[in-house]
C-alpha cells in the first residue's frame, strides 16, 4: 500500500493481522482522538502518564519556531569558527539526532556512554572549533550531567568560556533550565508533553541536527506531509496498519527483526529499536526489536516478524509468511513508527509512554555509587584475561573455562527465548564485536540483539526487564585503559560506568533471568579473547 510520503507492504500474518484489527480502530476512531491527544486510549492505569506525552503528534507544525532559532544559532557559530558539534544525551535524545545526521550526510559527535576511554577521547579531539549539545529533560541523567561537568571543566582549562560553547536542550521550568539560565548558558526548550523515544522532532532532535547542519525544515515538511493521512479514521491509514503487523498478529509474533533492504535511511534500525523496546516491553508483554543490518533471514521462526526497510523508491511486493516492507523519507517514517507503536501498545494491552523498569537500574546503580562498590561480587572463575561471573538462576553448574560458561548460558535458551549481548565497551574503537550477532543467530537459531553500554540501558534495557522472562544475558565490561574524574562528584566516570553495568545485571537477576558476566582485566588481550569464544560459540560447538 503506498500513501503520500510513506509506503507498506505486508503479506500473511501481517495482512492477517490488519484485516484483523484495523476496521475495530477505524470504528472507534483511535487516530482521530490519537492526534486530539485522548489519553484514554490505553486504559485508566495509563491515562495520567499518556495525558501528558502526547503533544507529539503536532510536532511537525508547533516546532516551526526552532528552525530561526537553531538558524541563528548555527550561524553564530560558524561565524566563531566553530565547526565540530558533540552532542551529550541518552536514548532518544541522541539516537535520533544521530539517525538524522547520518542520513543528511553530516557530521555530529554522540557522546551516549560513561565509559571512561570513549569520553576522553571526545574530549581530547578538537576542542577549540567545538560546540556541545547537552539534551536532558531535566537535567538528572547522570551520564549526561557527568558529560556536562567534564565538557565544562576541559573548555575551562583551555582559557575557554564554557557559556559561548555549551547549548543546553531540557524542558521548560526544568533543574537543568533554572540552573543553566542562571549560569548564563544558552538554552533551548523542548516540548515537555513528550517522553524522549517520541522526541525526534522537539529540540531534542532539531538543534544538535541542525546545528551539525541537517535540513531540519525540510524533516519537518517530511512529518507534516502524512500527519492529516495518519490522524484519519480510515482504514488505509499506514500507521494504524502498520500498529497491526506489529502488536496484531495471531498468535503475536513479538520477535520484529528490522532489516535494511537498501532504505536510505542511516541507522534507522537503532532508532526504531528504541522506541519499540522502550514503549511496548512491560507488565510481561513486549515486542522484542532486532536489528538485524542487511543479513536477511532465509527463513522465520513462528515468533518471528520481519520488516523489511526499503528505498523510497523501491517497488518490490514482500514473499513469505510474515514480511512486510516499509519506506518512505525519514521524517514522515518517524511520525509514522511513532503512530504505529502507539497502536500496538493498544493491541498488546500496555502503557506505551512509561518505562518503569529503566528506573529500576538506574536506582540499582546510585545505590552502589553510594555504597562505594564496584561492578558485583567476586567472580565464579578467572579464564586468562576474563573473569566470570553470573547472577540471577543458578546456571553455570561445574564450568570452569569461559567456552563452559558460554555454553551454559546459550543452554537456558528456550524456543521463545532470546539471547542480548550487553557491551559496556567503546563502541567507536570496539566496533567489531558487534560482528558476531549475526552468526550466532544462526546458530542458536534464536534472535540475538546486541546493545552497548550504558545506551541501550534507555530503550532495550527496559524490554529485557519488563518484557517476557524469556532472555538470557551476556554482559561484557572492561578496565579501562585510564580512569577518568567526574568533576565536581566524589566518583568517576570507570566508578560509574562498572555501577551501570552491576546495576544493570542485579535488576535482571531480581527478575530471575541468567545473566553471564564477563570482565576484561586486560581490555585488548580479554577482548581477544572474548571475541574467540563468541566465534567458536557461533561456529555451532556450542549445543
Amino acid at each position: 500500500m503506498t500513501s503520500s510520503g510513506v509506503s507498506l507492504g505486508t503479506v500473511g500474518a501481517g495482512t492477517a493481522a490488519i484485516d484483523a484489527a484495523v476496521p475495530a480502530l477505524v470504528a472507534e476512531k483511535f487516530a482521530s482522538r490519537l492526534f486530539d491527544q485522548d489519553p484514554t486510549l490505553w486504559g485508566s492505569a495509563a491515562e495520567s502518564e499518556s495525558a501528558k506525552r502526547l503533544s507529539w503528534v503536532t510536532l511537525a507544525r508547533s516546532s516551526r519556531p526552532l528552525v530561526g532559532e537553531v538558524s541563528a544559532l548555527r550561524e553564530k557559530f560558524a561565524e566563531a569558527g566553530l565547526n565540530r558539534v558533540v552532542l551529550c544525551g541518552m536514548g532518544g535524545s541522541s539516537l535520533a539526532p544521530e539517525v538524522i545526521c547520518a542520513t543528511a550526510g553530516v557530521p555530529l559527535v554522540v557522546l551516549d556512554s560513561s565509559q571512561p576511554d570513549m569520553v576522553r577521547d571526545a574530549l581530547a579531539e578538537d576542542l577549540e572549533h567545538t560546540v556541545v549539545v547537552v539534551s536532558s529533560k531535566s537535567g538528572s541523567t547522570v551520564e549526561t550531567d557527568s558529560q556536562r561537568r567534564a565538557y565544562e571543566k576541559a573548555f575551562e582549562d583551555a582559557g575557554i568560556d564554557p557559556r559561548e560553547r555549551i547549548v543546553i536542550v531540557t524542558d521548560p521550568g526544568s533543574p537543568l533550565d533554572k540552573s543553566s539560565r542562571e549560569g548564563g548558558f544558552t538554552v533551548v526548550n523542548a516540548d515537555p508533553n513528550v517522553g524522549g523515544r517520541y522526541s525526534a522532532l522537539t529540540a531534542f532532535g532539531l538543534v544538535p541536527s541542525g546545528l551539525a547542519g541537517a535540513d531540519i525544515e525540510a524533516l519537518l515538511d517530511e512529518a507534516e506531509s502524512v500527519t492529516d493521512l495518519l490522524a484519519a479514521d480510515d482504514e488505509a491509514n499506514p500507521g494504524l496498519r502498520l500498529g497491526a503487523v506489529l502488536g496484531g498478529t495471531q498468535p503475536l509474533r513479538d520477535k520484529i527483526l528490522l532489516a535494511d533492504a537498501g532504505t536510505q535511511i542511516k541507522g534507522f534500525g537503532d532508532w526504531a529499536e528504541q522506541l519499540i523496546a522502550e514503549s511496548t516491553g512491560k507488565d510481561g508483554k513486549g515486542l522484542l526489536p532486532v536489528v538485524v543490518g542487511d543479513s536477511e533471514p532465509d527463513e522465520l521462526a513462528a515468533d518471528e516478524n520481519l520488516v523489511l526497510l526499503t528505498a523510497e523508491d523501491d517497488e518490490r511486493a514482500p514473499e513469505g509468511e510474515a514480511v512486510s516492507t516499509v519506506s518512505g523519507s525519514l521524517g514522515a517514517q518517524m511520525l509514522l513508527w511513532e503512530v504505529a507503536t502507539a497502536v500496538a501498545g493498544r493491541l498488546i494491552g500496555i502503557n506505551p509512554f512509561d518505562q518503569p523498569d529503566v528506573e529500576s537500574a538506574k536506582s540499582a546503580a546510585r545505590d552502589l555509587l553510594d555504597k562505594g562498590m564496584d561492578a558485583g561480587a567476586a567472580p565464579a572463575f578467572t579464564d586468562g584475561a576474563v573473569e566470570v561471573r553470573a547472577e540471577g538462576p543458578d546456571f553455570l553448574g561445574d564450568a570452569s573455562t569461559l567456552d563452559d560458561a558460554l555454553r551454559a548460558l546459550v543452554d537456558q535458551l528456550g524456543p521463545q527465548g532470546y539471547l542480548a549481548v550487553m557491551a559496556y565497551l567503546d563502541r567507536l574503537r570496539d566496533a567489531s564485536l558487534a560482528d558476531v550477532r549475526a552468526p550466532l543467530e544462526r546458530t542458536l537459531e534464536r534472535p540475538v540483539t546486541f546493545g552497548w553500554g550504558p545506551r541501550f540501558l534507555h530503550s532495550t534495557g527496559q524490554y529485557h526487564k519488563g518484557g517476557p522472562a524469556i532472555g538470557v544475558y551476556l554482559q561484557i565490561t572492561t578496565e579501562a585503559k585510564e580512569d577518568l574524574a567526574v568533576p565536581g562528584r566524589d566518583f568517576t566516570f570507570g566508578q560509574f560506568c562498572a555501577a551501570q553495568a552491576g546495576g544493570d545485571a542485579a535488576v535482571l537477576a531480581d527478575h530471575d533471568r541468567p545473566v553471564l558476566r564477563l570482565h576484561l582485566r586486560e581490555h585488548d588481550a580479554g577482548l581477544a579473547q572474548v571475541t574467540s569464544a563468541l566465534e567458536k560459540l557461533a561456529g555451532g560447538d556450542a549445543r
